[in-house]
């Protein structure tokens, strides 16, 4: 058996989760969110666990049993917890904000660049240089993070542009004249 998909999911008292054939659906104080499961697993729910079973001993439905698991146990954490990431802008001159539905950032291009925000993502500037990230879909925060990263990634001979908070980025000796 899959080591992750084997084990249970605790539900948290403040999530409410209903299994509806394929669909695992979670609602929570942070949102509702819908899982719909791989055709070779298959979700059980009795009293506060969760758990999740495959049909078959296939290296695809072994794989698909704890990939199952893993998205299941991040939509329960999502809408009770939520989840969160933080970028910082360096760089003279860079700056971020945000202005009703979209982010707004000036990354020294001649023109500013505009993101639309989606539903379900709360996006927060601080200082003008620091970007916080709030939602409860783990993937979709990932993905508005690394999309807003990639307007500017990090360069590393002045190490410019817009990173993860604690990236390391391995700066890199210029030209030198002899």
């Amino acid at each position: 058996m899959s080591r992750i998909g084997k084990q249970p999911i605790a539900i948290p008292a403040n999530v409410k989760v209903s299994v509806a054939g394929e669909k695992v659906s979670a609602e929570g104080p942070k949102g509702r969110l819908t899982v719909v499961m791989p055709p070779t697993t298959t979700a059980q729910l009795a009293g506060a666990t969760l758990t999740i079973t495959r049909q078959g001993d296939a290296a695809e439905a072994k794989a698909m049993h704890g990939l199952a698991r893993a998205l299941v146990n991040n939509m329960i954490q999502g809408v009770s917890l939520g989840y969160q990431r933080k970028l910082e802008i360096q760089g003279v001159g860079f700056k971020a904000s945000v202005q009703a539905n979209q982010v707004n950032m000036a990354l020294g291009f001649s023109h500013p660049i505009v993101y639309p925000i989606p539903s379900g993502i709360k996006v927060t500037v601080d200082e003008n240089t620091k970007i916080t990230i709030d939602g409860a879909d783990k993937e979709l925060v990932g993905r508005v993070a690394s999309e807003l990263r990639s307007y500017y990634p990090p360069e590393p001979y002045k190490g410019k542009g817009v990173r993860y908070a604690g990236e390391h980025v391995v700066r890199k000796e210029g030209k030198t004249v002899q």
